[in-house]
């Protein structure tokens, strides 16, 4: 998506965050299922995510990488709320099953 002036869906917002990849599991942070709601108007992007454990030591660099990836894909107009959330706290249920399938993990 270029930097022009129609805002994206929340689907294509998901996509462009499949580009941000927890540094300490490989997976993407849509898949490992830290996105908790995407919310778009005219104006802003709301994104709702949290963070595999409150102590993520990688939390500042996902954060970081997240803002990298929508300055570089969102029209220059629209501002961008980023929320952590600690409630629901993450469970590896929340993984799309193949991001649990890569660990191995079964439901």
């Amino acid at each position: 998506m270029d930097n022009g002036t129609i805002a994206p869906d929340p689907d294509s917002i998901r996509h462009m965050l499949r580009a941000v990849i927890d540094p300490e599991v490989g997976v993407n942070i849509v898949d490992l299922g830290l996105i908790y709601g995407v919310e778009v108007d005219q104006d802003n992007v709301r994104i709702t995510m949290t963070m595999t454990s409150p102590a993520c030591p990688m939390a500042d660099m996902i954060i970081e990488d997240i803002d990298r990836v929508l300055d570089a894909h969102l029209p220059t107009h629209l501002g961008v709320d980023l929320k952590l959330v600690w409630e629901p706290p993450w469970t590896p249920d929340m993984m799309h099953p193949d991001a649990r399938d890569h660990f191995g993990w079964k439901r």
